[in-house]
């Protein structure tokens, strides 16, 4: 079992940044491939970005390449998403998830463990 809890949300303004963390307890966190999906309401999950188990290697849906950036300390089993030039379309609840993949994993299927969410709400 591993637990997750999100934090760091809130509301900002179109242009500004926000810095969500995920920390995990229970099983070794650097054992796991680490994502960040999104949803908005009425809107399907959406894959955000995915960090490999070393931090070596990332991956990003292609609407916050160049916004958006996933890290990872994992002496403090801990995951980030750093989220610069903030858009009102970014609303939505994000929550991070571990996967046992050894492979890019852009899929909530591929995906075991979840947190329970923080609100991201971006005026314009």
């Amino acid at each position: 079992q591993v637990q997750l809890v999100e934090s760091g949300g809130g509301l900002v303004q179109a242009g500004g940044s926000l810095r969500l963390s995920c920390a995990a307890s229970g099983r070794t966190f650097s054992g796991y491939r680490m994502g960040w999906f999104r949803q908005a309401p009425g809107k399907e999950r959406e894959f955000v970005a995915t960090i490999s188990r070393s931090g070596g290697s990332t991956y990003y849906v292609d609407s916050v390449k160049g916004r958006f950036t996933i890290s990872r300390d994992n002496a403090k089993n801990t995951v980030y998403l750093q989220m610069n030039s903030l858009k009102p379309e970014d609303t939505a609840v994000y929550s991070c998830a571990t996967s046992s993949s050894y492979v890019r994993a852009t899929t909530a299927a591929a995906y075991e463990y979840w947190g329970q969410g923080t609100q991201v709400t971006v005026s314009s």
